[in-house]
């Protein structure tokens, strides 16, 4: 049998394994820096998630919105459908009222809108504000995203104006 050649620098590093300052320190490791890695990944997430819900109600609030007034029979008919659709689709997707911007414009431009055979185009818009964002210094004002749709629908060419 041959006589094993170890060298010295193995055991060198096999005395420093076993050093005894520092076991349990890789686990250690790995939660302080998996907390630093996890908690902005989640407020990514959080916030990334708040930010889809809202653009999905100011769609969905364009969208119905056009429809409802395109549809309506008249000027008064179709102002209480858009208040009653803006009301409905802030309650369902969780956005405040006061900071829905509604805006409607008719193509081609002239003339009252909503009008027989005009192109209605519908505007929402709203801000998200971040979570966790403290209203020091004015922080919550300026952590806001804004967030807006647009929708087009056809107007019946019996629209009546009156």
């Amino acid at each position: 049998m041959r006589p094993s050649n170890r060298s010295t620098e193995a055991t060198d590093l096999a005395g420093l394994a076993d050093d005894p300052d520092d076991r349990g320190s890789a686990a250690l490791e790995f939660i302080v820096v998996g907390l630093l890695l996890l908690v902005p990944l989640v407020y990514v997430v959080v916030s990334l998630g708040l930010i889809q819900g809202q653009a999905l109600g100011v769609e969905a609030g364009a969208r119905h919105v056009a429809r409802a007034v395109a549809g309506a029979s008249d000027a008064a008919d179709a102002d209480r459908r858009a208040e009653h659709v803006i009301a409905s689709v802030a309650g369902e997707y969780g956005i405040d009222p006061d900071r829905l911007d509604l805006s409607l414009a008719c193509a081609p431009s002239g003339g009252a809108c909503p009008r027989a055979g005009a192109t209605l185009l519908v505007g929402v818009r709203t801000t998200v504000a971040l979570p966790l964002v403290p209203p020091v210094f004015g922080l919550d004002r300026v952590a806001v995203i804004p967030v807006e749709a647009t929708a087009a629908q056809r107007v019946s060419r019996f629209w009546e104006s009156g």
